[in-house]
């Protein structure tokens, strides 16, 4: 995410300890803006970078996640990742050195963002990305640090299993989340047993079966979503048997419907 808006920040280590940018996917010209995919890459520093606009879906070697307008997403320093970007994006992003890290969580994770973040990120903004940070500078910079580290981390994220057997089984439904396989069917593709389906699946990602291939769905919902497709084009793309079966378990899973979901993130 850092090259959509900071790619000459991401990779120096010098300057200051905390960058703030602010952009947007609506910039023209040479930026790096218009693309809708980042292959494999890391950076220098970490990265805190928070959708006002628009969805994200990040790939990490620890699993993928999702992040929805009003999330924010961490990136330890040299973190490898790739991203795909749907809807117009726009947000901020905070650039952070390995010092800054200190405490922080080491893995990468969506967290919420408080009011007081929002705030002080934005005020970040203005300020100087080559000169050391002033004194009050320094203050508010060690409040973000404290914003950050106590976040709540956001039941967002799609762990990917280990074993080969599993990894086949987990990609398959990411490309076609609709599939309506059974989990029999699932464990004859990955040619192993139902039993040992869901006995790895729960060692390797903390989730039951069923659970992870909810949680793929809700990423691929709002996906779809966030690209503008109304809710009874995804539920078919999901195969859901209603629209209505598809908004319930979209509630149930995030704690609106999708119309709500949205419209709260907007108005935020």
């Amino acid at each position: 995410m850092v090259d959509l808006y900071a790619r000459d920040y991401s990779e120096s280590l010098d300057g200051p300890a905390l960058i703030a940018v602010r952009g947007s996917e609506a910039l023209e010209g040479d930026s790096l803006m218009g693309l809708r995919e980042y292959g494999w890459h890391s950076h220098a520093r970490g990265q805190v970078f928070c959708v006002e606009q628009g969805l994200i879906h990040v790939d990490t070697p620890h699993g993928a996640w999702l992040l929805p307008p009003q999330r924010a997403g961490w990136m330890p320093p040299g973190m490898p990742h790739k991203i795909r970007i749907s809807g117009q994006l726009g947000g901020w992003m905070l650039l952070v050195t390995p010092g800054y890290c200190a405490g922080l969580p080491p893995q990468p994770c969506v967290i919420g963002t408080s009011a007081v973040l929002h705030a002080l990120a934005l005020r970040a903004v203005e300020w100087d990305k080559q000169a050391a940070l002033a004194p009050e500078q320094l203050r508010m910079a060690a409040v973000i640090h404290d914003e950050i580290r106590r976040a709540p981390h956001e039941d967002l994220h799609l762990p990917m299993p280990r074993d080969a057997r599993l990894l086949r089984i987990a990609h398959a439904l990411l490309q076609d989340p609709g599939n309506v396989r059974t989990l029999e069917d699932w464990a004859a593709y990955g040619a192993l047993s139902p039993r040992t389906l869901r006995r790895l699946m729960r060692a390797e990602t903390g989730m039951g079966f069923a659970q992870w291939r909810q949680q793929a769905q809700i990423a691929h919902g709002l996906d779809l979503l966030a690209q503008g497709l109304p809710v009874a084009r995804v539920s078919d793309a999901l195969g859901y048997a209603s629209p209505s079966n598809f908004i319930a378990m979209f509630r149930k899973a995030l704690g609106d419907s999708p119309a709500q979901y949205f419209a709260r993130r907007r108005a935020i």
